[in-house]
Formats: C-alpha cells, structure tokens, sequence
C-alpha cells in the first residue's frame, strides 16, 4: 500500500475527492453527529458529505446541519438497512462515483477513509470494507461477539468463497457498480452481512482493508446484550436458509 501524509491522502485520491459522496446513517446522534462530520471534512476537504437523520428524535439533524453536512430527515426510523440506502440513493442522484459509509457515532475513523477509497481508484475492488481485525489498531470486543463474528465469518465464505474478517463492519465503500447496486437493492434487515453475499452474487468485486476503528463515543449499541446474542442467531439462520442475499427494494 502506498504510503499516506497526515490526513490519510495521496495525491490520486486527492483528486477524486469531489467524486465522493460520504454517508452518515445517524439515529439520535447527537452527541456524535458533529464531530463526525467535521473530521470526515478535515480528511477529505473536496467530498461530499449526507447525513441521513433517520427518524432521530434529538437534535442529530441540527447538529448535522450545523457541522457543514448535506441534512437527509427520514420522516420516521427505517433502520440503519433503509438510512444506508437513502445515502446511496442520495449519492447517485447526485452524480458521484464513490460513496462511502461512515457511522454518526464516532466508531469509524474518518483520517482512514482514504484505504478505503484507494482499491476503488485503483480498479481492484467494487466494494472494500473496513476490518478491524487486520493489524491496524488494537479494537476489543467481547468474547461471546467475536466468537459470533467468526461464525459469521465462515458462513459468508461458505456462502460467497470468499476469505472476510469482519463481516459486520459498517465501515464500507463503494464505486459506481456498487453505487448501482445499493441503491436499488439493499437487506433491510442484517445488511451488512447481507450486502456482502448481495455483492458477490451480483458478480462485484470485495476487499477488505485493514482500518482502526474506536469505541463509540456516547449512548450504548442498538446491538448489544441479549440482543446482540439474537443478532446473531438471526443472522446465521438467515444465511443457513439462504434469504441474505435476497435483494429487498426500499
């Protein structure tokens, strides 16, 4: 991988930075929403960024607005499967060529978007997702939710072929077939396990990127606990019969 100057650019993607379209999924954010959308501009000056206000009943939207971002209020909660479509759409209706998803709640790191983005630029992937779990950084998880994220991990490759290690990542980016793809189709329910079965039998090429990636900064996951435990199951079961890579239409 070519080296990176402070901000995580080089000068190839320096240059596409005006093709990209970032988009923020946000439910009551709030507290988060801001400094997301401030660092993603500090990273990457010349993108676009779209927050999606997912039904929030904060101020995630004001704070959004406030903080420099295209504002997109959903009238109620679709779930993060129908916000992250909303990006997409938003995203090719506007013309860009790249989108990229990142979380309002200040996990992902926005200085590592350019690892993202570069496989794109290069030619080599249609879709690259972020991994935690590939050298960079020293991310914690709880035992009982990586032993959930291995099995994920090997279903996904019994499914697909394919060799991932972090299949539940959010951190994701796409050129313009994936651009395509997503906006038309996308799982409403486990989406980003099922958008990587969705991806590679719609013939797209995946890779993953080694990214650093930090805890939430406020609130508690929506995904946590005994949900987190249903999460899962849900997830390998859904895989099992088959229906993740159904393509669902908002």
């Amino acid at each position: 991988m070519v080296a990176m100057n402070a901000v995580g650019l080089d000068a190839i993607t320096m240059q596409r930075e005006r093709q990209l379209c970032i988009v923020v999924p946000a439910f009551n954010e709030g507290r988060s929403v801001f400094d997301v959308v401030k660092t993603a501009y500090k990273s990457m000056p010349d993108a676009h960024v779209v927050v999606v206000n997912d039904g929030s009943t904060d101020d995630t939207g004001i704070q959004a607005y406030l903080a420099g971002a295209a504002v997109v209020t959903l009238p109620v909660n679709l779930g993060i499967g129908g916000a992250v479509q909303t990006g997409y759409q938003y995203a090719l209706r506007h013309g860009f060529e790249f989108a990229m998803q990142i979380d309002g709640d200040g996990q992902h790191d926005p200085t590592e978007a350019a690892r993202l983005l570069k496989p794109l630029i290069d030619g080599t992937a249609d879709v690259t997702v972020g991994s935690r779990w590939l050298g960079r950084g020293a991310f914690e998880s709880p035992s009982g939710r990586r032993f959930g994220m291995r099995v994920l991990a090997r279903l996904v490759r019994w499914k697909t072929g394919g060799s991932f290690t972090d299949t539940t990542s959010g951190f994701r980016a796409v050129g313009r077939r994936g651009l395509e793809l997503f906006a038309e189709s996308y799982p409403t329910d486990f989406p980003e396990v099922g958008t990587i079965v969705l991806a590679y039998r719609s013939g797209l090429r995946i890779e993953e990127v080694p990214v650093q990636m930090e805890k939430r900064q406020y609130g508690r996951s929506s995904i946590s606990g005994l949900r987190s435990a249903y999460y899962m199951i849900r997830v390998i079961v859904d895989l099992l019969i088959g229906s993740a890579d159904h393509r669902s239409e908002a």
